[in-house]
């Protein structure tokens, strides 16, 4: 069926549906398994509801659906990718189709970086009127059937909820219904789907006119009391900040203050000045709604999306709160799920285009410090997968060495860990320079390394010892130990840690000699893996039943 199946070439394929029919109508079936996620929203600290303020993103590109829709991928040439995950705590996959399903590979690609992610419900223009006519004034049955299956969308596909978005005026009846609608499907959403969030959109007011309001206010407060947030329309200034500030009162990190990064209307920064509009929202403790940041590849052009990206969330880094990684193992290559090759244990595999955020790794923190230190994606050189991880920066003059953060962490430490890194060290003399991991601790009361006897740090900061060879029983695991090829470098290390917890994940780049100069430096991270020693002992689960099914050859 073409729904699931590109018709050119057979693939499966991610897709949305159109009118209320089609939504009615949606029932799972054997040729929809591909656009399940595969992939569990990974906890991470601190959770969503904790009170700050968060950051939802919403993409908006093209329409929506393309190349993006290919589940197993695609040879496609400079896509577009987001990988900032640890900035954000939403995603939103927007389109204006009545009900965009976000295609799996976005999906996967959030939750192994702890971000959910929703799809849109959208009525608009005179369809709009007409389709809320039938499902919203004529009663509770019928838009409990509308709620029902839209929850039930979301709990079958494996993604976490809805924003709506009502752009039509409605009647009388209609308008009525629209509250109980939301409390209605708010319910469903939270019971079919662990962590389900419904987000209403500023647009329909009380009385069933649509305008926009910029604010939270007695006009369309009756939506946001009876849902998880209000994502605000973007023409706002700074007194309706403050009004919003007041009214939301203690659900003020519910309120989503929409920026348009392409300044369309009468708005408060928009492109590189998009830190402008954080800057206030910010300040009076708001969260932020981010509407297409891919402006950056859209506007700017495809051929230096990369820099361009890591510039646009470097600006606005410092308003954005970060998400720590807390739960063990955490191995990555830093694959962005593209590339202009594939790479596999650093040898060049296959040459040629490719696209598939599902494969899409870890992320890390991007840390950016004007002049000294710069993060960036390298597509002409991997371990594995499409990239690597590129630090460039200058040693100062009489320093010895300068760290990258790479995860903010947050758990009970392990009695032991594991450390794997594959490095490479670019540029004229690389042998100047050595590259080690370093893992700062919070005091659990305090913090002792290894023997209880040494004398404790306030903030515990640990070299992991270097392993020359993997412990025995770790050795096939842990083959990197002793396999450097195709000009990587690779380390193991050890950590025995007591009564602490795990803070921050490091990389280190010293000069092997002291020196009153500048001294720049490049090196590319391909692989990091930090391990608890007790999990990675214990074998792994045998898999038993494997079934395949929708087999095409080619």
């Amino acid at each position: 069926p073409a729904r699931y199946f590109d018709t050119k070439t057979t693939e499966p394929i991610s897709f949305f549906l159109s009118g209320l029919e089609e939504l009615l109508a949606w029932q799972p079936n054997s040729n929809d398994e591909f656009n399940v996620s595969a992939v569990p929203l990974t906890k991470r600290q601190p959770p969503l509801h904790s009170r700050r303020p968060r950051t939802l993103v919403c993409h908006d590109m093209g329409g929506g659906y393309l190349e993006d829709r290919f589940i197993q991928g695609s040879a496609t040439r400079n896509p577009y990718v987001f990988y900032h995950w640890r900035y954000i705590d939403i995603f939103v996959y927007f389109s204006h189709h009545t009900v965009t399903i976000p295609p799996v590979v976005w999906t996967n690609a959030a939750h192994r970086n702890g971000v959910p992610v929703l799809g849109t419900f959208i009525t608009e223009w005179t369809d709009g009127e007409k389709l809320c006519e039938a499902f919203l004034a004529a009663g509770e049955e019928a838009y409990g059937a509308v709620a029902e299956q839209l929850a039930r969308i979301a709990q079958h596909y494996r993604f976490d909820g809805w924003l709506i978005n009502i752009e039509n005026t409605l009647s009388a009846a209609a308008v009525g219904n629209l509250p109980l609608f939301l409390r209605d499907l708010t319910a469903q959403v939270h019971s079919a789907v662990p962590g389900g969030l419904v987000i209403w959109y500023d647009s329909v007011l009380k009385d069933g006119t649509l305008k926009w309001q910029n604010e939270l206010n007695d006009e369309n407060r009756m939506f946001f009391d009876v849902c998880d947030g209000l994502f605000t329309n973007y023409n706002w200034k700074e007194e309706q900040l403050e009004r919003t500030h007041r009214l939301a009162g203690p659900r003020q990190n519910d309120v989503y203050v929409g920026v348009d990064v392409f300044a369309r209307g009468d708005v408060i920064g928009g492109g590189f000045d998009t830190d402008k509009s954080l800057r206030l929202i910010r300040q009076y403790g708001l969260s932020a709604a981010i509407f297409a940041p891919g402006w950056v590849y859209e506007h700017l052009g495809k051929e230096n999306f990369l820099q361009n990206e890591n510039r646009f969330w470097g600006l606005l880094a410092e308003y954005l709160p970060t998400h720590s990684i807390c739960t063990l193992p955490l191995t990555t290559s830093f694959s962005l799920g593209m590339g202009t090759s594939t790479f596999l244990d650093g040898k060049d595999e296959e040459s040629g285009p490719w696209y598939d955020l599902s494969a899409q790794d870890i992320q890390p923190l991007y840390p950016e410090l004007q002049g000294t230190l710069s993060t960036s994606c390298c597509l002409q050189d991997a371990w594995r997968g499409g990239s690597s991880l590129q630090l460039q920066g200058t040693i100062p003059p009489g320093e010895e060495r300068v760290a990258v953060r790479l995860f903010s962490l947050q758990m009970p430490a392990p009695p032991k860990l594991f450390l794997t890194l594959l490095y490479k060290l670019e540029g004229p003399q690389p042998d100047d320079f050595t590259v080690a991991l370093e893992v700062t601790t919070w005091d659990s009361g305090i913090c002792l390394e290894g023997n209880p006897t040494s004398l404790p740090e306030p903030n515990g900061r640990h070299y992991p010892r270097f392993l020359p060879a993997p412990p025995p029983g770790l050795a096939k695991l842990l083959a990197a130990c002793h396999r450097g090829s195709h000009g990587w470098t690779s380390r193991c290390y050890e950590l025995e840690l007591q009564d602490c917890s795990l803070r921050d994940l490091s990389v280190i780049v010293s000069r092997q000699q002291p020196s009153l100069e500048e001294t720049s430096f490049t090196c590319l991270l391909g692989e990091v893996r930090v391990l608890d020693t007790a999990s990675v002992s214990a074998s792994p689960p045998q898999v038993h039943g494997v079934m395949a099914s929708q087999l095409w050859w080619q």
